[in-house]
């Protein structure tokens, strides 16, 4: 009789009722919780973030202190000493063993960072007789000079040799790991480097 009523599963509005909604339990239940819920979840997700952000803070700073005390020499990797520290006769470890054999005695630091465009260079000194030659590795891969990688020599007396290796300008794909290899007839020994770029907004 002109009366419109609008009914669905959950919802019931009238204009007999005075224009009043009617909500289904079930329905009006889900309102009710559905905020408090939500903020339920965001609290876990604030304690989750904050907890993240307070570890993140403790490992850049145990990192960051780690590199401050700095490694000199960079990582010793003498390969005189055989696996299990036994040679397998007297005369494979005089030969090994002999005061004649290249060793490196000093070295540039372990750890190093550098800023994008900026020179780095890492530098070797080994001792032997005959004279060690000094290699250049990244990565495992033999370097070579060209424009903008050198590698500069010294030989100092009859026994001992200094090595420079400078990238100038640098590029993120200089960030690796560079290994310096001083070898005669008598023995190998090397020095591991690893190095990182930092951006700077100056």
């Amino acid at each position: 009789s002109g009366v419109q009523r609008f009914e669905s599963d959950s919802l019931t509005f009238s204009p007999q009722n005075n224009h009043v909604l009617i909500i289904d339990p079930i329905l009006w239940h889900t309102f009710t919780y559905f905020p408090l819920a939500v903020k339920n979840i965001i609290m876990k997700l604030r304690r989750f973030t904050l907890v993240a952000i307070i570890l993140l803070i403790c490992d850049l700073a145990s990192a960051r202190r780690a590199r401050g005390k700095g490694r000199k020499g960079g990582l010793n990797t003498n390969t005189r000493v055989p696996p299990g520290g036994q040679w397998r006769d007297t005369d494979t470890a005089k030969y090994y063993t002999n005061s004649k054999g290249a060793r490196i005695i000093k070295s540039s630091h372990f750890d190093l960072e550098f800023t994008l465009g900026h020179k780095i260079n890492f530098m070797c000194v080994a001792k032997g007789h005959p004279r060690p030659h000094i290699t250049w590795f990244k990565d495992g891969i033999e370097l070579y000079s060209h424009s903008y990688l050198q590698v500069h020599e010294w030989r100092e007396g009859n026994e001992r040799i200094k090595s420079k290796m400078e990238i100038d300008p640098t590029t993120q794909m200089d960030a690796g790991i560079y290994e310096c290899y001083a070898d005669n007839k008598y023995a190998v020994d090397k020095r591991t480097f690893r190095t990182d770029f930092i951006t700077s907004f100056d």
